[in-house]
């Protein structure tokens, strides 16, 4: 019987709570993952990522990873870069944002509704480069 490794991108989020573009950055990953591509993408928790998590090390350094940044810090590819390696893939809200001529967002909680589907721009933009990544 011939056994198929099933290859998963992992998808690192900023954490920044500060910034409205950080929360729109984990609302679009969690779309992601849960809706547009479960079967194609685990989470990678950054805060966890950064305190030494074993799991979330080993798989950035032996799987693809995304990185999905709110602002030019760029933390979560930072971090990925000097913990596992070079992600796949690094996105970046504000871009993404100034691609689509979408407003930056002001709410950090209650999002209205031109956040929302900005958060849905971003959602798609972040499950392309996942097919991207994975060939497809």
């Amino acid at each position: 019987m011939i056994s198929l490794e099933v290859v998963k991108v992992g998808i690192i989020s900023c954490s920044g709570e500060a910034l409205p573009e950080g929360t729109l950055s984990r609302i679009a990953c969690r779309s992601v993952l849960d809706d547009m591509r479960p079967a194609e993408t685990v989470t990678i928790c950054l805060p966890l990522f950064l305190a030494g998590g074993r799991e979330e090390r080993e798989f950035a350094t032996r799987y693809p990873t995304i990185t999905v940044d709110g602002c030019e810090k760029r933390c979560a590819q930072r971090s990925t870069e000097k913990l596992s390696g070079k992600p796949a893939r690094s996105l970046l809200i504000p871009e993404i944002l100034k691609k689509h001529g979408i407003e930056a967002p002001t709410s950090l909680r209650n999002l209205r509704a031109e956040e929302k589907a900005a958060a849905r721009v971003i959602a798609e933009e972040i499950a392309r480069a996942v097919d991207d990544v994975l060939g497809g």
